[in-house]
């Protein structure tokens, strides 16, 4: 979701720099780690002797109050129009609240079914995230293309056997372990077979 369909990232940094100061954290810190990343994890990470599920609803209610700044990303609605509704959906590290709440303050459509934080007992880099919406959808893993743009994203769909497809917006190329790069996804052409098949083609970034 961000960073491949919606920009948060003000959102994001100004949110997790605000719990971390009122926790005594490092907020350059916490921000750097927090992206791509379930909250409740990050948390844990950042503050051991906390509860994590108690300060995971402090700082989803600040996500969920700051949507400045969330706008929809180049190429994202023309993707979405082409591809039908079945075949694709969110796999994300934010909770269905959040999730619901910045995808439409984005604009993006938004699916009646996702996979989020709560779908999962462990988030991204795990592959269970990705295994999770390849078997909501009724797909192989194998058949499955994925758009990350973090680090943990991409292992996380890697490790479930995916296609991984990786934009450039927000972490250095050297970390992405993906099959392929591109800035976003205004290059990306769907096209439908007869037999209800799908062909994207896009030219990759050279690295």
């Amino acid at each position: 979701m961000d960073g491949i369909l919606i920009s948060s990232l003000g959102s994001v940094e100004r949110s997790w720099t605000k719990w971390a100061n009122l926790r005594g954290v490092d907020p350059q810190y916490a921000v750097s780690i927090a992206h791509g990343c379930r909250s409740i994890e990050t948390v844990a990470i950042l503050r051991p002797d906390l509860d994590p599920e108690s300060e995971n609803r402090v700082i989803e209610d600040m996500e969920i109050e700051d949507t400045d700044g969330v706008t929809v990303l180049p190429g994202v609605l023309d993707l979405l129009a082409a591809l039908p509704r079945e075949s694709w959906t969110v796999v994300t590290s934010a909770t269905e609240r959040l999730a619901r709440v910045r995808m439409a303050a984005g604009g993006v459509p938004v699916p009646e079914r996702l996979i989020t934080a709560e779908n999962v007992a462990v988030g991204k880099p795990d592959p269970a995230p990705y295994l999770a919406g390849a078997s909501l959808l009724g797909f192989a893993p194998r058949d499955c293309v994925v758009f990350e743009d973090s680090s943990s994203g991409t292992k996380s769909g890697r490790a479930a056997g995916c296609i991984v497809v990786a934009t450039t917006f927000s972490h250095p190329v050297d970390s992405l372990e993906a099959d392929y790069l591109l800035e976003d996804v205004a290059g990306v052409n769907v096209t439908t077979l007869d037999d209800q098949s799908m062909v994207l083609t896009f030219t990759p970034l050279a690295v």
